[in-house]
């Protein structure tokens, strides 16, 4: 299954190693910026966050895209999706009614106009299928927003890493 966005055609990446050879400049000048929004596809038949698109994080004068997939792979793309345009999901018999939508959910609305301090590369340290999973986390103060795989699909978390992370700041 596939998701079809225009012009979004991202790389596949897994360890510290490889996203930040790729990303750790870009990410790191993210710092300073303030957060403007907070992009997810939405489910319009269930209500709900369709988890399996990219999450869009834009920034003043920058819009990061990630996406986690199977057990460790993560793509982070710059600029490339626009929120206004369709997506669709193809490569299946099913078919679902998607829409770009800024995610309101408690606590991601508050962090919306907040200063990005740092971000974090967190790499999963755990003894089981996910080790050497690499989260991204935006850091705003005492404050965080951090994108996960959540085995073969996105997840979001607002509170601080779990412990069997190892945390590898930019």
């Amino acid at each position: 299954m596939a998701f079809d966005i225009t012009c979004y055609r991202p790389p596949l990446l897994c360890g510290v190693g490889a996203i930040s050879e790729m990303h750790a400049e870009r990410l790191r000048s993210l710092a300073g910026r303030r957060l403007k929004s907070v992009w997810v596809v939405w489910d319009l038949e269930d209500d709900s966050w369709f988890a399996d698109c990219p999450v869009l994080f834009a920034f003043e004068g920058a819009q990061v895209e990630i996406s986690h997939s199977k057990f460790s792979d993560v793509s982070i793309t710059w600029n490339e999706i626009d929120p206004s345009a369709p997506v669709v999901w193809s490569g299946s018999e099913l078919e679902f009614r998607l829409l770009w939508r800024e995610d309101e959910r408690a606590g991601m609305a508050a962090l919306c106009g907040r200063t990005l301090t740092a971000v974090e590369l967190l790499e999963w340290t755990g003894r089981d299928v996910a080790q050497g999973m690499v989260a991204v986390s935006f850091v705003f103060g005492s404050e965080r927003i951090t994108i996960y795989n959540a085995l073969d699909e996105n997840g979001l978390e607002l509170t601080p890493p779990d412990s069997d992370y190892r945390i590898h700041r930019l």
